[in-house]
C-alpha cells in the first residue's frame, strides 16, 4: 500500500491531518508507524498489505476486551478498519529506554486479568486469531479447546507443509487425544492475552507494563505463563507475584511444555530451524 494512501486514511479516521509517518520496527506481519498529527498528537498506526478477513477489527476487539478489566494497561483503540484501507490506530505509549519493568506489579496485574475470566474457552464471536488464523470456536472445556482449536489444526498444517516428520505429527495427535491425563484442566476459562512474549509488552518510563498485539481468547491461564517462559524477557518476580496473587494448580511446572507446544509449532511452520527440534523435544517429553 502506498504511504500517502495510508496517511490519508489515518487522517480521515481521526479527523485531522498527518504531518509525518515514521516506521516502527518489531512486528513480522503488519507495517507499523509512529504518526505525528496536525493537532500535535503522536499515535501508533499499522497496516497490512493483504490481511486475512477481519484482521484488525479482531485485534481491536481483543484489546478492548482486555481493557474491560482495567487489570493490565493496554493502549486505547482510536480507529480501526479492515477495508478499504486496513488500519489500526492506537494511542502512543512512551517507552523508557533501559527502564527496568516492575515485574512484581506486572505479575499481580496479569493474575487479575486472568481471574476476570471469560465466557468460554475460545471466543464467543468465533473470530480466529494470530498470524496463522487459528480457530477460536467456543468450547466447554480446556481439553476440547486446546485439542480442536490449537493442536489438531497446527498438526495438520505441519503435515501439509512438511514442517515436521510423521512421527512427530503422530505424537502431537496422541497428545491431543489424551489431554485430560495431564491434569489442571478443571479450571474455568481465563481471560488471556494469547501471545504473551516479551515483544508484546511495552515498558513505559515509570516501569509500568503495557500489553499490545493480543490474540485474546478464553483459555487456560497456564498458557500465557508458558508463553512468557518460552522466549524469556520476564523476570522471576513476575511469576512469583502471580502465584502469590492467584496460586497456580498442582503440577503446573510439568505442564509448561504442554502449553508451549502450540506456539512452538507455529514458529516451526513460520521459521523452521531450531524450532523444529524444539517441537520434537517437547513431544518426546510428553509421550
Amino acid at each position: 500500500m502506498q504511504r500517502d494512501v495510508f496517511s490519508a486514511a489515518v487522517g480521515a479516521a481521526l479527523g485531522t491531518g498527518v504531518q509525518l509517518l515514521r516506521p516502527v520496527h518489531g512486528g513480522d506481519v503488519a507495517r507499523a508507524f509512529r504518526v505525528r498529527l496536525d493537532d500535535g498528537r503522536h499515535v501508533f498506526a499499522k497496516t497490512h498489505d493483504d490481511p486475512p478477513p477481519g484482521f484488525f477489527t479482531t485485534e481491536a476487539a481483543g484489546i478492548r476486551w482486555l481493557a474491560e478489566t482495567q487489570a493490565v494497561p493496554v493502549p486505547t483503540v482510536l480507529a480501526v478498519s479492515d477495508a478499504p484501507v486496513p488500519l489500526l490506530v492506537l494511542e502512543w505509549i512512551d517507552t523508557g529506554v533501559g527502564v527496568a519493568p516492575d515485574e512484581a506489579a506486572f505479575g499481580t496485574a496479569l493474575a487479575a486479568l486472568h481471574a476476570s475470566g471469560a465466557p468460554c474457552f475460545g471466543r464467543e464471536d468465533r473470530r480466529p486469531t494470530g498470524s496463522r488464523q487459528l480457530p477460536n470456536e467456543p468450547c466447554a472445556t480446556w481439553a476440547e479447546f486446546y485439542a480442536t482449536c490449537r493442536l489438531e489444526p497446527l498438526t495438520r498444517l505441519a503435515r501439509d507443509t512438511e514442517t515436521l516428520d510423521a512421527v512427530t505429527c503422530d505424537g502431537l495427535d496422541d497428545i491431543a487425544a489424551r489431554l485430560d491425563e495431564f491434569g489442571g484442566g478443571d479450571e474455568p476459562p481465563a481471560r488471556l492475552h494469547g501471545d504473551l512474549w516479551a515483544g508484546n509488552r511495552l515498558v513505559e518510563r515509570t516501569g509500568r507494563s503495557w500489553l499490545i498485539d493480543p490474540a485474546a481468547h478464553g483459555g487456560h491461564r497456564e498458557f500465557d505463563l508458558a508463553m512468557m517462559a518460552l522466549f524469556g524477557g520476564f523476570g522471576t518476580e513476575a511469576f512469583t507475584a502471580y502465584d502469590a496473587a492467584f496460586p497456580l494448580g498442582d503440577g503446573w511446572e510439568e505442564r509448561v511444555a504442554l502449553h508451549q507446544l502450540a506456539p512452538l509449532v507455529v514458529h516451526a511452520v513460520k521459521f523452521g530451524g531450531s524450532y523444529r527440534g524444539a517441537v520434537v523435544a517437547a513431544v518426546a517429553s510428553l509421550r
